[in-house]
């Protein structure tokens, strides 16, 4: 299986040159210390920056710098930084080119729920909303199942949605999957060391195999 940070090694494989990319809070900003050589990408944070780098190293954090999770930045030559008005203007008139979130569940026909767990304090689904809503394409990076080994991979999520039909592909410790156009988890990718029938057992939704399912390169 996949720790955290092989998840977010996958997904930066996802990633093409010249796209506008945003990072959700959680394992999505791990991505941005993977970015492949040669591969020419800005980053943007609804906060208001584009052109975020890697996180810093210890003993060089800038507190003025942070990402919408409230983490420490690095800006690269060329950033910019504005007011959140212009970050989600920049948002909803979809010059995103890929969104990046974390999830509690997801479903099969690629509902999210991310931001709320009922009877939990929480502030507010924040900039999901507008993301969810805009963007063009979706990659959800997750955990398969929960702490109590439950599949957060459902045919329909338990929990308030942030989004309805909008996630295009998970990455999770087990596999990468796409949602297909007539509803289901496409297993595309097993994770090293995972079996299909693994990930099998961890789906609740409706898991659509086609053919041998390669490894993941990593």
């Amino acid at each position: 299986m996949l720790d955290k940070i092989g998840i977010a090694k996958r997904i930066a494989k996802e990633i093409k040159d010249g796209y506008y990319v945003n990072l959700g809070i959680g394992i999505p900003t791990l991505v941005a210390n993977y970015i492949p050589k040669g591969i020419n990408i800005v980053l943007q944070s609804e906060n208001g920056l584009l052109g975020m780098g890697p996180f810093p190293f210890e003993g060089e954090e800038d507190s003025d710098l942070i990402n919408a999770g409230k983490q420490t930045i690095t800006t690269l030559p060329g950033s910019s930084i504005f007011d959140s008005a212009l970050s989600f203007g920049m948002i909803r008139s979809q010059k995103v080119d890929l969104t990046i979130l974390g999830a509690m569940e997801v479903s099969e026909h690629g509902d999210i729920a991310n931001w709320k767990i009922p009877g939990k304090m929480v502030k507010g689904m924040g900039g999901a909303m507008d993301l969810v809503a805009s963007a063009k394409n979706i990659i959800v990076a997750m955990q398969h199942v929960n702490k109590a080994g439950e599949s957060k991979l459902l045919a329909e999520c338990s929990l308030p949605l942030t989004g309805v039909k909008c996630v295009k592909k998970i990455v999770t410790e087990l596999a990468v999957l796409e949602i297909a156009d007539e509803g289901g988890f496409r297993l595309l990718e097993r994770a090293p060391g995972v079996s299909v029938e693994d990930i099998r057992i961890a789906t609740l939704g409706k898991l659509i195999i086609e053919g041998e399912i390669p490894e993941m390169q990593l």
